[in-house]
């Protein structure tokens, strides 16, 4: 990175940006007050204005998380709930309005950062000549527990934590952006995993509506989101393991921040062990960031009509078997416990629906049957869901990532969940001693990743993904063709590709409330 500074005027203060290849690059920029103390498990509040330049060379502190996680963080990069900033990447401003980009990690909603080197914007803003802003938010206990439940006249908790910073976020794109020569009105939401379910949870509240005009939806979990009577049991085992009684719950506004990143954590792996398919901190039905199930309202009509891309990856589970992660059900036993308490938690359900399903996938009782099970509950019918209610009345492109090196092939991982993200960004190499490329394939990944990144950017800047440079056409996701790009060496065309699956487990949602 060189010298180069590139100083720009916000309503908050000016912002010194760096050099950063052929772009600008302003790190750590504040889009909201610290959420401590008083502030602890409240919206977020507007950013201090500031007098002086704000040095932007490095960014702003990590979400408070727990440290042994499988997220590659820069251990120099503090930890702290003064956490809220977003990043920039912008060509130097010349008064062109830019297509905007806004990146939400994933996660689980309980791990991650925008400093993670996967999402430096540097090569996107590069390719597309346009801004990317990646945004911190906050996570895990911080940002996902409901603890409205237990407020008190004295001490007031708030939903959604983590979804209200995406919003204020947005709110600061809206307010900001021009001055990184951003275009206001062409601002494109883009996210994977947990950030992909926020991108559609966004999309059915009317707190984002107007605050972005496309969206880009990478593997998402967009059932994961659950309902108020569940979100006070999950509040109160964590008063449990805090040891705090609900005539204490004022204690919570001043204890050490990492008993409660622990006690968030216990409850990341609590529940999924004790209800496989269900995660222990995510997203409530509130009344008012999430008026309703995200998936159900798709369905309704009632998500933003804006266009938007949505796929899944053809191995997303199996990089939860590698780890060992109780995050997604991964055996025969667990996949089976999952489907009886979806069964369980929809009481009206016919036994022959959940038969039907079962009956899909005949090598159910093999790592590999259980492996396709988990992934189409948690990530591809709730995808298809999404697109097939989308699509009667916006545009929407459906794709399905195949793509996988050798070593990824050969460690039986293949296109698992997140192995798209460096695609996407153009960042190869970000895991330590990373073993992507150990059986070559380098030449072949680099030019799977020129075409989604230039789809990316297409659709960023013109709300068509096309390569536009006579690459394979991505036709529109219509009912009852269903086209869908299948990316991989080569790209193709597959009308419905999933459909006898699709077919089995029918339209009606089925997740947990």
């Amino acid at each position: 990175m060189g010298d180069a500074t590139c100083r720009v005027a916000t309503p908050y203060g000016d912002v010194v940006g760096y050099m950063d290849g052929t772009v600008y690059a302003w790190k750590g920029i504040p889009y909201a007050a610290a959420p401590d103390g008083e502030h602890r498990f409240r919206s977020p509040r507007p950013a201090e204005p500031w007098s002086e330049p704000l040095d932007c060379r490095k960014f702003g502190a990590v979400a408070p998380q727990g440290l042994d996680n499988p997220v590659p963080m820069d251990p120099d990069i503090p930890m702290a709930e003064d956490c809220l900033s977003v990043n920039v990447w912008a060509p130097e401003p010349d008064g062109t309005p830019r297509p905007v980009m806004v990146w939400i990690h994933g996660g689980a909603y309980s791990l991650g950062s925008a400093a993670q080197s996967v999402y430096d914007g540097r090569n996107l803003a590069e390719v597309g000549d346009l801004i990317v802003v990646t945004v911190n938010y906050r996570i895990g206990a911080f940002g996902f527990l409901d603890l409205s439940s237990f407020s008190t006249d004295d001490t007031v908790f708030e939903s959604n934590l983590g979804l209200r910073d995406m919003i204020a976020t947005l709110e600061w794109v809206q307010r900001c952006v021009e001055a990184f020569g951003g275009d206001s009105s062409n601002v494109t939401v883009f996210g994977e995993s947990s950030g992909g379910a926020s991108v559609t949870t966004l999309m059915t509240s009317p707190k984002a509506e107007g605050l972005f005009h496309r969206a880009i939806v990478q593997s998402a979990p967009a059932t994961s989101v659950y309902g108020p009577e569940r979100a006070a049991q999950v509040a109160s085992r964590f008063l449990e393991l805090l040891d705090i009684t609900p005539d204490r719950v004022h204690e919570l506004k001043s204890i050490d921040f990492m008993r409660v990143v622990e006690a968030g954590d216990t409850l990341c792996y609590e529940v999924p062990t004790r209800v496989p398919g269900t995660l222990g901190i995510a997203p409530v039905v509130d009344g008012d960031i999430v008026p309703r199930y995200p998936v159900a309202a798709f369905q309704k009509g009632f998500a933003h009509r804006i266009p938007m891309i949505i796929g899944t990856n053809h191995d997303e589970a199996s990089i939860f078997r590698l780890m060992k992660s109780p995050l997604m059900p991964v055996t025969s036993d667990t996949v089976s416990e999952m489907f009886r308490a979806i069964a369980n938690d929809h009481a009206e359900l016919p036994a022959f629906r959940v038969a039907e399903i079962m009956s899909a996938y005949p090598d159910r009782s093999k790592t590999a049957g259980a492996l396709a099970m988990s992934r189409d509950a948690g990530f591809k019918m709730p995808s298809l869901w999404i697109a097939d209610a989308h699509s009667r009345h916006s545009q929407v492109w459906m794709y399905r990532f195949d793509h996988a090196t050798p070593m990824l092939k050969a460690a039986r991982i293949g296109a698992g969940h997140a192995t798209e993200l460096p695609y996407v960004f153009g960042n190869f190499g970000t895991l330590n001693r990373d073993p992507t490329f150990w059986l070559g394939g380098r030449k072949a990944a680099m030019a799977v990743s020129a075409r989604v990144m230039k789809r990316w950017v297409a659709f960023a800047r013109h709300g068509v993904p096309a390569t536009l440079d006579g690459g394979k056409h991505w036709p529109l996701y219509v009912e009852p063709r269903r086209a869908t790009l299948v990316i991989d060496g080569q790209d193709a065309v597959v009308d419905d590709p999933d459909g006898e699956m699709r077919a089995a487990w029918g339209d009606r949602v089925l997740g947990f409330s």
